[in-house]
């Protein structure tokens, strides 16, 4: 990582982006993408690579603020254990915390029922100038429902509109509205952890083990767990329908954390590079008001020491 080379950083860090973003151009198979891929590294090296993203991605955050423009939405969703939690607090490590959102979605509440299945995460995308993240998102309609469609009956959906091919309209509602999102300033990146099932059985065994991780198991995650192949082609289904070159998916490799950090820092970076982002100008006439401020802030400084 040459901190004096020219090489725009979207260049700089393609290894560790473009091998995991799909767009939906060709074919997606998630079986074909590794879970324990280290891009080459090691952790040490991947260590240096994660504390210049982290102030690469300060300075960035601190100009996509001050010219309120553009505004970001990160999406993170994954399996048990996957490592969303500590992805995302690793990553925005340092980060001004007035510039972010972090929103989780757990089990719906009835006034969340009483509206569209889209309404509770529109009234938490970021405003411009901020970076929302969504610690799961509108796409657990498409997968914890579609694993469990008792949660389906529940939603107060009119029957005759619950058919065969709801989860297909379900992906062209959530494409168009990302579409309109993204023609309206918003840039999306969807981040889908890729865990492998048997380090998702060795990290619930750490919380087990480790008093002080117990507080993040439940037995409802054994009972998920028992689901994974069904929640595997789920998640395909999710990807392959719903990538698109405005919202592509990213699919990181999650059994390394600490490559996991890597990817996600990388791709967020890379895609606030091609913002050109940077600090309001000010103009000759608010320079001349800035000249006589300081002007009588020195005046008054002088006055005090007399």
């Amino acid at each position: 990582m040459n901190k004096k080379s020219s090489q725009p950083f979207a260049d700089e860090l393609k290894p560790y982006v473009d091998p995991f973003r799909f767009d939906g151009a060709g074919e997606f198979h998630l079986k074909s993408h590794k879970t324990n891929e280290k891009g080459g590294l090691d952790k040490d090296k991947a260590t240096k690579i994660i504390e210049a993203n982290r102030k690469r991605l300060n300075d960035f955050q601190e100009k996509l603020y001050a010219q309120d423009r553009w505004s970001m939405l990160l999406i993170f969703q994954g399996m048990d254990a996957a490592g969303k939690d500590s992805a995302i607090k690793s990553v925005f490590e340092g980060v001004n915390p007035q510039g972010c959102e972090v929103t989780s979605f757990k089990q719906p509440s009835s006034k969340e029922l009483d509206h569209d299945f889209l309404w509770r995460s529109m009234i938490a995308l970021p405003e411009r100038g901020r970076i929302g993240i969504f610690n799961r998102s509108y796409y657990e309609e498409c997968l914890v429902v579609r694993v469990h469609p008792e949660i389906l009956a529940r939603q107060k959906i009119p029957p005759q509109l619950v058919t065969k091919d709801i989860w297909r309209d379900r992906f062209e509602d959530i494409s168009a509205m990302e579409r309109y999102l993204a023609r309206n300033g918003t840039v999306i990146l969807k981040f889908f952890l890729n865990v492998s099932k048997e380090e998702q059985r060795q990290r619930f065994l750490a919380r087990l083990e480790e008093p002080a991780k117990n507080w993040k198991f439940s037995l409802a995650d054994i009972d998920e767990r028992k689901l994974w192949a069904k929640y595997q082609a789920a998640y395909q289904d999710v990807i392959r329908h719903t990538a698109t070159e405005a919202a592509p998916w990213i699919v990181v490799p999650a059994d390394h954390k600490w490559f996991t950090r890597v990817v996600i820092g990388s791709t967020i970076v890379a895609a606030l590079e091609k913002l050109d982002l940077h600090f309001p100008k000010v103009d000759q006439a608010d320079r001349s008001e800035f000249a006589k401020v300081r002007e009588a802030l020195l005046a008054e400084e002088e006055a005090d020491k007399k």
